[in-house]
């Protein structure tokens, strides 16, 4: 059985029948409960918890101080390349797009791991666009095991692989693995992404699995909020989450709540996620899933991402640039012709860990040691 198998059994599921039938005694008995079921967990993301939403808090922040501590994982991102064969609606990385495109090699690479390494970070990101042509698992690797000189964890946000592939990967130095399925509805899936393999709806939705199977230390999952109903979307990031855990007890899985950001191209967010919405997402999130790592990234405004620490955050991205390399030498022009999306946070990484500190949470630079 695989999550789509259980994906299946909720796609024709009447939520919004579901949700109109409860009331304010069904709310209030399930934030009384120790666990929570999948319907549990629904009726949290439903309008009628909206106004529940300081009880909910409450009880996450016990429940991330009682898992985690108040400690707050910080990471930076780095893209590598920007090429891409798909045709995504949403995306600036559109091979449509009229951007410029660039790949980094690795004596640039080399450049771009010493500036993040000098600003203190011992985890990185590495993302590229999806083209196999020009950034294959042979280029990774390479890039990998050049960055196991500067880093002691590596997390790659790339295309989907086989499950070989991810061995490859893992056995270069990577641990960590973020897939997005950006969107879970499937109808609304085909019509997003007009053509290229990320079309194959069914090979990325298994990535996260395959991740696991090949023996990641870490897998990051979530949808981009706006593609679609927010509420359910949010649903389904969870419950693909819970299996994840169920059946890879030895896999810390996490995820991540994007938001639609300003990209080129004309596509407008079909779903407006308000920060109330975010907000009731993490709580929910958290109290179904008291052992998962929630994920806040510079798509959000300074002054939100401060106020979501105590919610039940547990990693932030600092000093993120969407844009290939980047940090060696900043170039706005091609910083701008390159981005995927803007950023909404700009603080460096001082700043980042200075509003952590006032708030009574260690940033953490470091997660893991497996060189």
């Amino acid at each position: 059985m695989s999550f789509y198998d259980k994906y299946l059994k909720w796609e024709d599921f009447d939520f919004a029948g579901y949700w109109k039938q409860l009331n304010d005694d069904d709310i209030e008995e399930i934030l009384n409960q120790e666990r929570l079921n999948t319907l549990d967990y629904l009726a949290l993301l439903s309008p009628k918890a909206e106004k529940y939403l300081e009880l909910m808090a409450q009880k996450a922040q016990k429940l991330t101080l009682k898992h985690f501590g108040k400690v707050v994982f910080l990471y930076t991102p780095l893209y590598l390349a920007n090429y891409c064969v798909n045709q995504c609606l949403y995306c600036g990385f559109n091979v449509k797009e009229n951007i410029e495109r660039k790949k980094l090699n690795l004596s640039e690479i080399a450049k771009e791991a010493e500036a993040i390494a000098n600003m203190g970070f011992r985890h990185i990101l590495i993302l590229t666009g999806e083209s196999r042509k020009k950034t294959p698992v042979k280029y990774i690797k390479e890039a990998v095991e050049l960055l196991t000189d500067y880093f002691d964890s590596i997390a790659i946000e790339i295309y989907p692989l086989e499950i070989d592939e991810y061995e490859e990967l893992i056995a270069a130095g990577v641990d960590s693995l973020t897939i997005y399925q950006e969107v879970y509805n499937q109808e609304q899936y085909d019509r997003l992404h007009i053509a290229g393999p990320k079309k194959n709806y069914h090979f990325r939705l298994d990535a996260p699995e395959r991740g696991c199977k090949a023996g990641m230390r870490a897998v990051n999952i979530g949808a981009l909020l706006g593609l679609e109903d927010w509420r359910k979307e949010a649903f389904f990031t969870g419950i693909h989450a819970e299996y994840l855990q169920n059946n890879y007890l030895d896999v810390e899985v996490s995820l991540s709540v994007p938001r639609m950001r300003p990209h080129l191209g004309s596509f407008q967010p079909e779903s407006k996620v308000e920060d109330e919405n975010l907000v009731q997402i993490l709580l929910a999130s958290r109290l179904f899933l008291p052992r998962a790592g929630l994920n806040i990234s510079t798509r959000e405004r300074a002054s939100l991402r401060d106020n979501l620490i105590s919610l039940g955050v547990t990693k932030m991205s600092a000093n993120a640039k969407t844009s290939v390399g980047g940090y060696a030498e900043s170039n706005t022009k091609l910083d701008d012709d390159t981005c995927q999306f803007e950023i909404s946070d700009n603080r460096n990484v001082n700043e980042v860990t200075t509003m952590l500190h006032k708030q009574g949470y260690q940033p953490v630079f470091k997660n893991w040691h497996i060189f």
